[in-house]
């Protein structure tokens, strides 16, 4: 059986405590027991984290993209070789089950060796000039250092996205990583330093997020800041960048609509939305959150939806039977109830679940709602939790503008066996990214990222690499 052992910073290519040995408690959430501790960032922290990442980057930024792919390729293996102990670390500190957990590592791996590759490709062009003996180029060059915010959701995945974009381009990376869940992220922050990336190149700390993003994101050592979380925390995050003309990725917040039409399989958007749903207990930025079922079809799919619910194992995580594990912390207890007890007010049905599950633990049941009107909280903003809104509607320009109502955009589903209806909501749709009869999100080679109040950039494929480069244009005459 793993044990947890308790996490330190990454430093200038040492694990290191804080300067003032402090720490912050980690708690299962299945058990409230705390089951180690990490270490507390201090600004003499930061300023050593800043002045390592300055001499990584220009150390970096010269290493041939090859030799980058390289190590990159080695970390990879290393997350693979080192699967079932970084899985049971994800478990304890977050609450997964196991084999969401494998999953995510596993995608991780993947997700380092599809930005090595495509950090090999990162190439210019020439531009035909108007006159003759003229040569006009087009460079990519690395940003700078990065500083990088992540959640405690998905501490790898949304950890290796960023770290492996600026790696793979010659970018050095402090992460500022997640104090819920930061022994999975250090496994894969070591995986990295284990494969050989020099010392500087990339720094992991913890602390109090709001002190650490106000003292990295205005320094002159930094060039970008990538950060994923809720939509509130990204505007004050993008504000701070902007007044010092940092470049930005934004990941934020989600409210995803879930369209069931007439003629959808209805089996399989029940298994494919209630498995997505109920994933990660429903912390997931891109789980549907919104479900609008075509009239005809709604007692029906409520029926069959509310039967997945009821027959999901919830427990803990390590053991092999759970298919939904605990919320992340008894802070996430309180907003479910806060929210159940809006709907509830405002005259929702609960068709199952709806309240906490035992009194250990943070085990939230899997809840579906019925009749809810669209005052309700539940509606208006992101539940991150395992709760399911489900609403009729008559026609597609009804739902389309139910749909598209709030300010978010991240990620849009629909289930239909018509082509045209596909072609249609998949423009319709205001969103990032869109997904029809499937979850064919967050693959390393796709984009992955959301329009209006969910942010900008992507995460993802190509777009995902061009975030951390600058463009150069030099013009020659006589070259």
């Amino acid at each position: 059986m793993t044990t947890y052992s308790d996490v330190s910073l990454m430093i200038d290519g040492a694990w290191t405590k804080g300067a003032n040995g402090r720490t912050i408690p980690i708690v299962n959430p299945a058990t409230e027991e705390v089951i180690g501790q990490v270490a507390h960032a201090e600004t003499s922290d930061l300023d050593r984290a800043l002045a390592a990442a300055d001499k990584g980057f220009r150390q970096w930024k010269k290493v041939p993209a090859f030799e980058r792919y390289k190590i990159m390729r080695k970390a990879a293996e290393l997350m693979r070789q080192r699967l079932d102990d970084i899985a049971a670390i994800m478990t304890m500190e977050q609450g997964k089950p196991l084999y969401e957990a494998k999953i995510e590592t596993n995608l991780a791996a993947d997700i380092i060796d599809w930005m090595a590759e495509e950090g090999r490709r990162t190439y210019g062009r020439i531009v035909p000039a108007r006159g003759e003996n003229i040569h006009q180029l087009v460079m990519k060059e690395p940003v700078g250092p990065v500083a990088a915010f992540t959640p405690w959701n998905f501490p790898i995945n949304q950890v290796v996205r960023k770290a492996s974009a600026a790696i793979a381009t010659g970018c050095s990376i402090i992460i500022k990583g997640p104090e819920d869940t930061p022994g999975s992220c250090a496994q894969l922050i070591k995986a990295f330093v284990d494969a050989g990336v020099p010392a500087g190149v990339i720094q992991l700390v913890y602390g109090v997020p709001s002190e650490i993003s106000q003292y990295l994101i205005p320094h002159p050592v930094i060039k970008k800041i990538t950060f994923t979380g809720s939509t509130p925390v990204g505007k004050q995050l993008a504000s701070l960048a902007g007044a010092h003309m940092k470049r930005v990725t934004m990941e934020l917040g989600g409210h995803a609509p879930a369209i069931v039409f007439e003629d959808a399989d209805l089996e399989q958007a029940v298994n494919v939305l209630g498995a997505n749903k109920f994933r990660n207990a429903g912390q997931v930025c891109v789980a549907p959150t919104r479900f609008l079922v075509h009239e005809k079809v709604y007692p029906e799919f409520v029926e069959r939806f509310t039967t997945f619910a009821k027959n999901l194992k919830v427990g803990n995580g390590l053991e092999a039977e759970t298919k939904m594990g605990p919320l992340v912390a008894e802070r996430r207890l309180h907003a479910m109830d806060s929210i159940v007890s809006d709907a509830i007010s405002k005259g929702a049905k609960i068709q199952t679940g709806g309240q906490r599950k035992g009194n250990k633990g943070y085990f939230y049941e899997p809840t579906v709602m019925t009749d809810v009107p669209l005052n309700a909280k539940i509606m208006n903003e992101e539940p991150f939790g395992p709760l399911a809104p489900i609403t009729p509607f008559k026609d597609f320009d009804g739902v389309m503008k139910e749909a598209n109502r709030l300010d978010w955009g991240l990620a849009a589903y629909a289930y239909t066996r018509n082509s045209r209806t596909m072609a249609q909501v998949g423009a319709a749709f205001e969103s990032g990214m869109v997904s029809i009869n499937h979850h064919g999100l967050a693959l390393p080679e796709v984009p992955f990222g959301g329009i209006k109040d969910s942010g900008y950039g992507s995460e993802g494929g190509v777009e995902a690499l061009e975030a951390y480069l600058n463009t150069k244009f030099v013009t020659a005459l006589g070259m």
